[in-house]
C-alpha cells in the first residue's frame, strides 16, 4: 500500500488550498482514513479522520473551515482547506489504517505554508 500527497505550496492568510492523496495497494474494510499535519518544532495531529461508512471527525482547530471527500473510483482523498491562518502552517500527512491487519500507512507529506 501507497499513499501519495501532493497539492501543498506556499498561500497567504485567508486563502485556500486543496490536498490530494492518492491510494494504491488494497486496504481492507473496515479501515479509517484521514490527514494529520506537523507544525514546525510541535508533534503530529489531528486534522481530519473517517471510518469507513462515517462521517468524518475534525480537529478543532480546523472545524468549519477543512473539508474531507474522496473519489472512490480514483482512490483519492482530499482536504480542502479553507480561511487558511498562519498556525496551519505544517507539513500534512494522509494515512490510512487498516483495521483487519492494524498496519497503519503514511503518506510522505506535503508542506503547506500560510503566510501573514
Amino acid at each position: 500500500v501507497q499513499l501519495q500527497a501532493s497539492g501543498g505550496g506556499l498561500v497567504q492568510t485567508g486563502g485556500s488550498l486543496r490536498l490530494s492523496c492518492a491510494v494504491s495497494g488494497n486496504i481492507s474494510t473496515p479501515n479509517v482514513m484521514g490527514w494529520y499535519r506537523q507544525p514546525p518544532g510541535k508533534q503530529r495531529e489531528l486534522v481530519v479522520r473517517i471510518l469507513s461508512g462515517g462521517s468524518p471527525t475534525y480537529g478543532d482547530s480546523v472545524e468549519g473551515r477543512f473539508t474531507f471527500s474522496k473519489d472512490n473510483a480514483k482512490r483519492t482523498m482530499f482536504l480542502e482547506m479553507n480561511s487558511l491562518k498562519t498556525e496551519d502552517t505544517a507539513v500534512y500527512y494522509c494515512a490510512a489504517h487498516d483495521l483487519k491487519s492494524q498496519n497503519i500507512y503514511w503518506g510522505k507529506g506535503t508542506l503547506v505554508t500560510v503566510s501573514s
